[in-house]
């Protein structure tokens, strides 16, 4: 078996990246009902600068939601809420009409109760800084502490879900309603 030097940092880094869950492993009681659902809302998990007319050349900063992973406890057996940790990888884009070398983002991360109202809702700045040369880069953001309420002992985490996103403008939402696409890697051969 060949063991490479990028093959000992990943699994470092998975490794060291997964100490909290193996804490949440290790614990002797069992979640006594499943974890909320945690997901990209589809109409805001791309942002596209467009400078102009709808043109390659007029894109400035982008960004999209990759994924999003999420691990739940409850914390014990009385109605106390459901302590959850999420990440969210996302990849950013500096496009030809980008102006500067950063930008800052905002994602916003939502408690709803399932396909109903939202419960909480916060905003999250994220500054994304582009080296010289450099169009893309990726980011993983972690929250450690959402609390989902429960009114009950017996409420389970499927009546809620937690919803990320990016806070976008009207013009925004409308060219991802669309269907049409720059992504992060858009021009790149």
């Amino acid at each position: 078996m060949r063991i490479t030097i990028a093959g000992v940092i990943t699994a470092a880094l998975l490794l060291s990246g997964c100490q909290n869950v193996r804490d949440r492993l290790s614990d002797p009681e069992p979640n006594p009902g499943p974890c909320p659902n945690a997901l990209a809302l589809y109409d805001a998990h791309r942002m596209v600068e467009i400078n102009g007319e709808l043109l390659f050349e007029n894109v400035g900063f982008t960004g999209e939601i990759l994924n999003v992973a999420s691990l739940c406890r409850y914390t014990d057996e009385r109605a106390t809420p459901i302590d959850m940790e999420m990440g969210v990888r996302m990849a950013f884009g500096r496009g030809p009409a980008a102006v500067g070398d950063t930008k800052t983002y905002t994602l916003f991360v939502a408690v709803t109760r399932t396909d109903n109202a939202v419960i909480h809702r916060e905003d999250f700045p994220i500054t994304v800084r582009f080296e010289p040369g450099q169009d893309r880069v990726e980011v993983v953001e972690e929250f450690s502490q959402i609390l989902i309420p429960r009114v009950e002992a017996n409420t389970s985490g499927v009546n809620f879900e937690v919803l990320v996103g990016f806070e976008l403008t009207e013009e925004q939402l409308e060219f991802n309603r669309s269907g049409l696409r720059f992504r992060v890697d858009a021009g790149q051969g």
